[in-house]
């Protein structure tokens, strides 16, 4: 049965989005699971990253930075839940002068310390086995906490192994430890999550900054938003988000709606990021582990399950989303995640000649879904490798993927942001930077396929055909989903049946 050209462009934006669906690839959402070496170590896999000018009431000269890792964490996901890798190093990267390298790097190490809380059992002691011991939990390092997760965080100024290092102390205690939050395990551990999530929520001291910072680390709800799960089912969308009408951005499902992750975020003083006469930064994250590793046959109390060792070895890189799930080859996704952006030349043609507008076409482009004409295409050099004249892009520029902010233009008020940033004439957002309330996913699917175009960035109108298409998944997303205060994200779902409840009443 013939379909209308509606209903198959708009099959097209989700094959544009799913197109792993009909390649052997392991790339699920903004970089969950993207790359298929990283599904091996998904406590080191970046999911999504944000920066963005403050929004907060008060705090408009800051800059929020918030990196997510370990993806897809079920709130029930116990005994263990999911703290972060002690063997990992976890990286947030600034580039203030457009070279391409990194000027100011944050570095985060955690620590898990076992307390080994034991019952007495018929006389004898013997240790629990959960992660809570007993007794509701509301403090940093509460009593009954069976395991305490610690960090520290190392600013270095200039190249990320060789440069400046200090140590970001407490504003008030000078401490350089910072308790992060268990997980949400349920309501009866943690009665008021939102309260103890709140009391780890420090004031900070950057070596370097004049102006003192907030730091939070712990489980926020999952904020990206995706149609996954029948995108990848060879777009098997039900009729009512397939047929492209008023209601298409909001006809289909979250797939994430039921799903945490693991936040790291900074709010630091846009003056402390930025170099002299150039108001744009580039960002972007990475995760670390050891060269070598050697597996215990026989661990114990005392001896760890395995022993790390030799130099720190890049094994994820996250700036601008959905890059390395529908731009980079297959063949070298693995490699992108591996690298720099100083070495983003052996991946231009991904960039200037993509292949996902030509698979759209030669699925649907009897439909009128047509890839764009210009190559190389200019326009997605601007969006992703060196930022858009005019808006983001830095005095002096070397292209590099990397996410870029200009941190002169005033931010959007929460209610006041519009979804689809600067392609809707909102500046303050995505690809300016990114705010968790940007639907990055339709914003991509439409850049790809040539919106710039029309608004005669890098291209004219007539090299996209399909360029005014509103290209979308149906997984709606705006601010109203986040809170209008740091760190942003909202609190994560509970592991309880009550949480899990409330989960299932979001999809």
């Amino acid at each position: 049965m013939k379909q209308s050209p509606r209903r198959l462009a708009s099959c097209a934006a989700f094959l544009a989005l799913g197109s792993a669906a009909l390649l052997p690839a392991a790339v699920q959402a903004s970089s969950h699971r993207e790359a298929p070496f990283v599904t091996s170590i998904p406590k080191a896999d970046a999911t999504d990253f944000y920066m963005f000018r403050s929004y907060e009431p008060g705090r408009d000269k800051f800059v929020t930075l918030l990196a997510n890792y370990v993806p897809l964490q079920d709130p029930y996901g116990g005994p263990n839940f999911f703290m972060m890798d002690p063997n990992a190093l976890y990286e947030i990267h600034v580039d203030n002068n457009g070279d391409a390298k990194e000027d100011i790097t944050f570095q985060f190490r955690f620590t898990n310390t076992n307390k080994d809380a034991q019952f007495t059992v018929g006389g004898k002691k013997v240790s629990i086995p959960l992660v809570i011991n007993g007794g509701a939990i509301a403090g940093a390092d509460a009593p009954g906490v069976n395991v305490r997760e610690t960090y520290t965080v190392n600013v270095v100024r200039g190249d990320r192994r060789g440069g400046t290092r200090g140590a970001v102390t407490n504003a008030g205690s000078g401490a350089a430890t910072f308790d992060k939050p268990i997980d949400n395990v349920g309501n009866k551990s943690i009665p008021d999550y939102a309260g103890y999530a709140a009391k780890h929520v420090y004031e900070v001291k950057i070596p370097g900054c004049e102006t003192p910072a907030r730091m939070f680390v712990g489980q926020r709800k999952d904020p990206f938003v995706v149609n996954l799960a029948e995108t990848f089912d060879l777009v098997n969308i039900k009729a009512p988000a397939v047929e492209f009408d008023a209601n298409a951005e909001r006809a289909s499902r979250d797939d994430l709606a039921d799903k945490n992750v693991t936040t790291i975020a900074l709010e630091v003083a846009a003056s402390c990021l930025t170099a002299p006469g150039d108001p744009v930064i580039g960002g972007w994250t990475t995760a670390s582990v050891r060269q070598g590793r050697l597996i215990n046959p026989a661990p114990g109390a005392a001896a760890a399950p395995s022993k790390e060792g030799g130099a720190w070895t890049q094994v994820s890189r996250l700036g601008m989303p959905l890059v390395n799930e529908v731009v980079i080859g297959l063949k070298d996704k693995d490699r992108f995640n591996h690298s720099k952006p100083s070495a983003d030349a052996q991946f231009a043609d991904y960039v200037t000649n993509p292949t996902l507008p030509m698979l759209v076409e030669t699925l649907f482009g009897n439909a009128g879904a047509k890839a764009p004409t210009n190559f190389p295409r200019n326009d997605l050099v601007a969006a992703f490798l060196t930022g858009v004249k005019g808006l983001n892009q830095p005095a002096k520029v070397t292209p590099a993927e990397m996410l870029r902010l200009n941190t002169s233009i005033a931010p959007a008020t929460k209610g006041a942001q519009k979804r689809l940033g600067v392609i809707d004439g909102d500046n303050a957002g995505f690809p300016n930077g990114r705010r968790p309330g940007d639907d990055v996913v339709d914003i991509a699917l439409r850049v790809v396929m040539g919106k710039l175009c029309t608004l005669n960035l890098g291209c004219a109108p007539a090299d996209a055909p399909a360029g005014a298409i509103r290209f979308t998944d149906g997984a709606y997303l705006d601010d109203s989903a986040f809170t209008a205060a740091f760190p942003y994200l909202k609190t994560p779902l509970s592991g309880s049946p009550q949480g899990q409840a409330q989960a299932q009443a979001r999809r």
